[in-house]
């Protein structure tokens, strides 16, 4: 076999790997080590000690431990020490335990039950009133946070059962907090984003200037479709009635916004604003929203030691799954271009001879399908990076490419048969709420997905807007 069909065997075992069940992380990292220690092979560097001293005569032990020290004299394993520390040092990375313990601690803040309340109350007068409050607050919570376990989890512990007892239908309900809470890997400032540009070269920057219209534009036609269909089809989402809204005057709903809905706005705008406008770096912005979280706990009275070691626990499990799948796809990635591999594939999708917009659908069409078996960050970190040398051939932007994944990583959460978000809401959903039903629930909201994607295809001026005006 060529270097180049190794590389494709490679590639082959580790979705092979995947699909019996093997952590990922350590599986790049076995499987870089073991065909790198093949790609890099050269036994003549390797034991030239070795066969110096069995050409002197020497016996025993020395003999025995210069053989060991040349089969570790690999240059694989100068390779993966570099990458580890590459990724350990690498200072935009610094930026994804900062935000995922702002959002741990804002989970935990007791916020986000009273921005619900006073939404719904605020828009009671609005068809479907109940569902776009639950999907405002997963908006508003998913960029507070970005990570969307929590997010499913905690708005479908805390809405779910509030609109089950306002008679909505349990697809539309479930639906509605499954694609709320995967809004989080969109909007800044999404840790997806972070990693996106950790693994690409992109600013992190640009990137958040880029995702910020079609994140609201996709939020937006999850409003419209929820309040079209509560106005044609009032069946799925019942008007509430005088009693079940009481009587809230207009001075009070001012302090219900004013305690819940402003505090976490201006922490999202604080630390998104000092990020687009140049202020701070998204780590000094991180560490700012971090403290800021710290800050809401205490006003909530919610900062507690059992919360914040609960906090801190989950940042670090989170951060190092991070890191280690780094240090394993950037193994993993070396040995495979050096193998060629990657440039066997160049070769393969130049010869289909595509234009830009068929690579592009051909691009999301596998990133759509890598999107069952695998979660967003795998598919970031191994898998994008294989079309990074397509995108300079096709003309493609990486900062366009990267938003157009961000939006696609959507359906991954809500396609079935892996639908993360559908488990987490049925792990925690009452009983009378069937796996089924959930999906039904996220089918029309992928449809909106495909619907942004379209927009973004035919008017990419949504996504370049914002980050030339602002920086040129």
């Amino acid at each position: 076999m060529t270097d180049p069909q190794i590389g494709i065997l490679m590639l082959g075992v580790f979705i092979l790997c995947i699909f019996l069940g093997f952590p990922i992380a350590f599986t790049l990292m076995a499987l870089g080590i073991g065909f790198g220690y093949f790609a890099y092979f050269d036994g003549g560097r390797m034991w030239r000690g070795y066969e110096r001293l069995v050409e002197e005569g020497a016996e025993g032990w020395q003999v025995w431990q210069a053989y060991l020290e040349g089969f570790l004299n690999n240059r694989i394993f100068d390779l993966f020490v570099n990458q580890t520390y590459s990724v350990m040092a690498n200072e935009v990375l610094t930026a994804v335990p900062l935000f995922l313990f702002m959002g741990y601690i804002v989970e935990r803040s007791n916020i986000v039950e009273r921005l619900f309340s006073t939404l719904y109350i605020a828009a009671r007068r609005v068809p479907g009133a109940m569902a776009v409050a639950a999907l405002i607050t997963c908006t508003l919570f998913a960029t507070a946070t970005g990570i969307v376990g929590a997010v499913v989890t905690l708005m479908g512990l805390l809405a779910l059962p509030a609109m089950l007892n306002a008679r909505y239908n349990n697809s539309f309900a479930s639906g509605v907090i499954c694609a709320g809470g995967t809004l989080g890997i969109l909007i800044p400032p999404s840790i997806m984003l972070i990693v996106y540009a950790a693994a690409t070269g992109t600013s992190i920057v640009r990137l958040y200037a880029g995702a910020l219209f079609p994140g609201l534009l996709l939020a937006g036609l999850y409003i419209t479709y929820i309040v079209v269909r509560s106005f044609l089809q009032p069946s799925v989402a019942p008007k509430p009635t005088d009693d079940e809204v009481g009587d809230v005057s207009m001075g009070k709903l001012v302090v219900m916004i004013l305690t819940s809905f402003v505090p976490l706005a201006v922490l999202i705008i604080a630390v998104l604003g000092s990020i687009l406008f140049g202020l701070a770096t998204p780590t000094e912005a991180a560490s700012a929203g971090a403290l800021g979280g710290l800050g809401l706990a205490a006003i909530y009275r919610a900062l507690t030691w059992d919360k914040l070691r609960d906090s801190v626990y989950l940042t670090l499990k989170t951060t190092a799954m991070v890191c280690w799948l780094f240090v394993g796809s950037w193994t993993f990635s070396s040995v495979f271009s050096y193998l060629g591999g990657e440039h066997l594939i160049t070769e393969f999708v130049t010869g289909l001879n595509l234009n830009t917009i068929t690579f592009l659908i051909l691009a999301q069409l596998i990133i759509f399908l890598l999107g069952w078996p695998l979660e967003w960050s795998e598919i970031i970190i191994i898998f994008v990076p294989i079309f990074l040398p397509l995108l300079e051939i096709f003309g493609v932007d990486p900062l366009f490419f990267g938003i157009l994944v961000a939006l696609n990583l959507q359906t991954s959460f809500l396609t079935p048969p892996m639908a993360m978000s559908a488990y987490y809401l049925k792990g925690i959903a009452p009983p009378s709420v069937q796996l089924m039903q959930i999906f039904k629930g996220c089918m029309p909201f992928l449809f909106f997905v495909l619907v942004a994607m379209v927009v973004l295809y035919v008017f990419p001026e949504i996504v370049f807007w914002l980050p030339d005006t602002v920086y040129g």
